[in-house]
């Protein structure tokens, strides 16, 4: 299958930037795993008009809109991409092939989560991330912040602002300096030193975070601080290299979502690792438009050049 150009990822980065080129009649295939990185959570925040709307629900809907304008969707997973002459190649794991002039990353990307027991059977759900998404559901609770990185003291803040009753176990985190600790004392953060051993579960509901000298502390929520790597396997073989961030590696990119490899464009969490729902949606569109426009450029040359 040939296309203008083939989306990689089915989430809101990937289904607005194929709604955007399919209205501007280009002909767009989106290459779609179905795991969407909010699976887990009951719903996405802080998006306008749709607050609170289910994930699959959400996905589901921009799915139909992106087909009503005539993109093709392929539930598939791309594992292979090459230059074949001037169009890009994907191989999928199906066994086809999908060949475009241009190519769209929305891969989105992987949470690298600390490795306490409890962490990950959780995560979604009472181990959060970000205040943003999920803080209102846990406002006034009893919330745990696991210290893994420099970043956990910023989370504190954050969820401080959320509940009175914040406990920051500094696990792994760089020791707070003086001016953090009379902080956290002044915002009545209680500060707990030494390693989480676990996440206590009691009957399937987060209880208590579990220390190596098994005092434990009751709580109903743990934020913890992931590490995010882009899933971009994809633009390693085409021959790009991640870039080095703060919060974990991604594709870099320019303003209108071109990376360095000719041909390739990122959007969504691939390229900005804090991106919620809403923002990766907006960067979509925009890549979409200025694939758009380069393609547009390209028939024009080619015009001239027919027309001899």
């Amino acid at each position: 299958m040939d296309a203008d150009v083939v989306v990689v990822g089915g989430g809101a980065a990937g289904l607005s930037a194929a709604v955007a080129l399919a209205r501007s009649l280009r002909s767009v295939v989106v290459i779609d795993a179905g795991e969407p990185r909010n699976a887990p959570a009951e719903g996405a925040h802080n998006l306008l008009g749709r607050e609170g709307i289910s994930p699959f629900e959400l996905l589901a809907a921009g799915r139909r809109e992106a087909e009503r304008y005539g993109a093709v969707i392929r539930h598939d997973r791309a594992t292979s991409a090459r230059r074949v002459d001037d169009p890009i190649e994907l191989g999928l794991a199906g066994g086809d092939t999908v060949r475009g002039r241009r190519l769209l990353l929305a891969t989105g990307l992987v949470d690298i989560l600390p490795e306490v027991p409890g962490v990950k059977e959780f995560w979604g759900t009472s181990v959060l991330h970000c205040p943003y998404c999920h803080g209102w559901e846990v406002r006034g609770r009893r919330i745990g912040i696991l210290g893994s990185s420099p970043m956990s003291m910023h989370q504190t803040l954050l969820f401080r602002q959320l509940s009175d009753d914040v406990t920051l176990f500094l696990h792994s985190m760089p020791e707070p300096g003086g001016e953090e600790m009379d902080q956290l004392d002044a915002l009545g953060v209680r500060v707990v030193p030494g390693t989480v051993r676990r996440l206590l579960d009691e009957d399937g509901v987060l209880a208590a975070v579990v220390m190596e000298d098994d005092s434990r502390f009751g709580v109903d929520a743990v934020a913890v601080a992931p590490r995010f790597v882009a899933r971009a396997d994809l633009y390693v073989q085409l021959g790009g290299e991640l870039t080095e961030h703060p919060m974990g590696l991604l594709i870099d990119t320019d303003q209108m979502n071109r990376t360095k490899i000719d041909g390739v464009w990122a959007a969504g969490n691939a390229s900005e690792l804090h991106a919620m729902v809403g923002a990766s949606a907006a960067a979509g569109v925009i890549a979409g438009a200025a694939i758009n426009a380069d393609l547009a450029a390209e028939d024009a040359r080619a015009a001239v050049l027919a027309r001899g």
